[in-house]
């Protein structure tokens, strides 16, 4: 599975677990880590957990081997690598801490609202 196809599945498991502001950067040419960052937020401890629960269910339904999964437990900071797509799922109180938007902002974001629920 190509990256943009994994992007898309992941953002759609995000989007159906309530997943607030999802936003991807496109780090082609801009990080040799991955294609693409997802970052979004959840509200509580339990729907961060939900988000990154379903994203990985949803990736490996695709046949694809989740590499690593860091955070999961204390909810606050989730990441899940999926080689090509890194997902960063944060606690609404953690996501403006680490601003990684900021930090990353000379990656251009790419469109998915086609991707999200109306």
């Amino acid at each position: 599975m190509d990256s943009k196809a994994l992007l898309k599945t992941v953002v759609k498991a995000a989007d159906d677990k309530k997943a607030e502001d999802i936003v991807v950067l496109n780090m082609q040419g801009v990080s040799l880590i991955a294609d693409y960052f997802l970052i979004c937020h959840g509200t509580s401890e339990k729907q961060v957990q939900a988000i990154a629960r379903e994203m990985k269910s949803a990736a490996e339904k695709t046949g694809l081997d989740v590499k690593r999964i860091e955070g999961f437990e204390e909810a606050r900071w989730v990441l899940i690598d999926m080689g090509d797509v890194i997902a960063h799922v944060f606690h609404r109180d953690e996501r403006s801490y680490y601003n990684l938007e900021r930090l990353w902002g000379d990656a251009p974001i790419e469109n998915i609202q086609k991707e999200l629920a109306p």
